[in-house]
C-alpha cells in the first residue's frame, strides 16, 4: 500500500499576522542570580510610548514560599519571518535596593498584579511582539455574560511550542457575574483547567464586530490569571478540586501604568 507523504518546508515560516494573539504572551522565568526559580506566564501592555510586561504579583515576590528572585527572563522573537529564531530578555526586579515592579491594591486588600516597564531602547531591534493598550480593556458597550466563552493565553507548566517558541491557549468561561468583585476582592471567577506556570496570563475575549482600534489583536482584555481556587474544608481524599481560578480585574493596569504611579 502507498500513501501519499507531505513535506514539511525546510525553514517552517509562521506568517506573524495569523494569531498575533500569540505573540503577545511571554513566557517568564525567575532567577535568583543564576539560579533558575519558576516558570510563569505574562503579556505585553502598552500606555502611550511607554511598554509593560504584565504578570502575577507572586512572580515577583511571594513571602510564604519564600520566593525571592531577583530578576526574570522572556523570551523574545527576533525574526518576523522565522518563530523559531528567538532570544532571551533579562530584567533585573531591583535597582540600588529597590523594587522597579509596581504592584497595587484596592479596599479589598493586595491585588495579584504587577507590571515591570520594558526599556524599549533595549529591545533587539528586530523583536517581534504584540501588545495589548487601554483600549483593548472591557467595553461596557460589550457585556460579558455568564458563561461568556474567554481564552486563558500562557505558559502551564512551562508547556509551550518549543520550537516556535509560542504559548498555548485553555478554553475558560466565566463562573461568577462579571463586573461583581467576588467575594468583595478585585476578581471573578474562570472555570478552567489550569496549572502552575499559568500565572499571570490574559484572560481575553473576542471582541464584537469591526473595532480598528484593536488593531490585529481583536481580542478584550478582561483580567491576569492569578491562581487556581479551592476550598479549605475540602477534604483531600474524597472531593475533587473546585476547577476554577481567580482572574483579577484588567482595568488595574490603568493605575499601574500611569505616568506618576511610583
Amino acid at each position: 500500500m502507498s500513501g501519499a507523504q507531505w513535506d514539511m518546508p525546510e525553514n517552517d515560516l509562521f506568517p506573524t499576522s495569523s494569531e498575533p494573539l500569540l505573540l503577545a504572551a511571554a513566557r517568564v522565568v525567575t532567577f535568583e542570580g543564576q539560579r533558575l526559580l519558576t516558570n510563569a506566564s505574562g503579556f505585553f501592555f502598552e500606555r502611550g510610548a511607554r511598554l509593560f510586561l504584565v504578570t502575577s504579583r507572586h512572580v515577583m515576590i511571594d513571602e510564604p514560599s519564600r520566593h525571592f528572585p531577583d530578576r526574570i527572563e522572556i523570551e523574545l522573537h527576533t525574526d518576523p519571518g522565522n518563530m523559531a529564531v528567538s532570544t532571551g530578555f533579562s530584567m533585573p526586579l531591583y535597582q540600588g535596593g529597590k523594587s522597579v515592579w509596581r504592584q497595587g491594591s484596592d479596599t479589598g486588600g493586595e491585588i495579584d498584579v504587577a507590571v515591570i516597564e520594558v526599556q524599549r531602547h533595549a529591545l533587539p531591534a528586530t523583536a517581534v511582539y504584540r501588545a495589548f493598550t487601554p483600549a483593548h480593556l472591557h467595553d461596557p458597550a460589550e457585556p460579558v455574560q455568564l458563561a461568556s466563552s474567554m481564552l486563558v493565553v500562557g505558559f502551564p507548566l512551562g508547556f509551550h511550542d518549543a520550537l516556535h517558541h509560542l504559548p498555548v491557549v485553555r478554553h475558560a468561561v466565566n463562573a461568577s457575574s462579571f463586573g461583581l468583585r467576588f467575594q468583595g476582592k478585585g476578581y471573578f471567577l474562570t472555570d478552567a483547567r489550569t496549572h502552575r506556570g499559568t500565572s499571570g496570563a490574559p484572560v481575553v475575549m473576542r471582541a464584537r464586530g469591526d473595532q480598528p482600534a484593536l488593531g490585529d489583536l481583536p481580542w478584550r482584555l478582561l483580567g491576569v490569571h492569578s491562581s487556581r481556587l479551592d476550598v479549605g474544608t475540602r477534604d483531600l481524599k474524597l472531593d475533587e478540586a473546585l476547577g476554577l481560578n481567580c482572574a483579577w480585574y484588567a482595568d488595574i493596569l490603568l493605575t499601574l501604568t500611569r505616568s506618576e504611579s511610583p
